[in-house]
């Protein structure tokens, strides 16, 4: 068999249906609408969010307070593990990370999570790092240095 001589098997495809086009088709005249009403007309149907008058739930949510999340600050993470891809005495930036692949937005700025083991003594200049981490680095003769 070639690529040319291929054909789809019979009821892969379907033709679509055909409304309105006389009574012999079987949904002809209404077009399958049934008679009246919102729905029969061109155009109508409600709209997904519409809860047949009844107040929309977006009404009955009281909608009070303050919320931080537009104003949150997220941080690029990285775990220690990742430090042991770097030489000895490497001083670890966030530029240098990002060079490297190992985070992919800067975001406001890199944090440093206790996650893994670390073999190398490295220096890292992060803007927040974890307790845990810190002992991690530290352990190993390594330097961290907050931003």
């Amino acid at each position: 068999m070639k690529l040319h001589e291929l054909e789809a098997n019979k009821q892969a495809t379907k033709n679509r249906k055909r409304v309105g086009r006389g009574p012999g088709s079987g949904s002809g005249k209404t077009s399958g609408r049934g008679e009246k009403g919102q729905k029969a007309r061109s155009g109508g149907g409600v709209k997904p969010w519409f809860e047949g008058g009844q107040t929309p739930l977006f009404r009955r949510i009281p909608k009070r307070g303050f919320s931080n999340a537009p104003f949150r600050k997220r941080y690029a993470v990285v775990n220690v593990s990742a430090f042991d891809n770097f030489a000895d005495d490497t001083v670890i930036t966030l530029e240098l990370l990002k060079e490297m692949g190992l985070i992919k937005k800067e975001l406001k700025g890199l944090k440093v999570l206790g996650h893994g083991d670390l073999n190398k003594k490295v220096t890292i200049k992060a803007h927040k790092v974890s307790q845990k981490a810190r002992e991690k680095i530290e352990k190993k003769g390594g330097k961290v240095e907050v931003i």
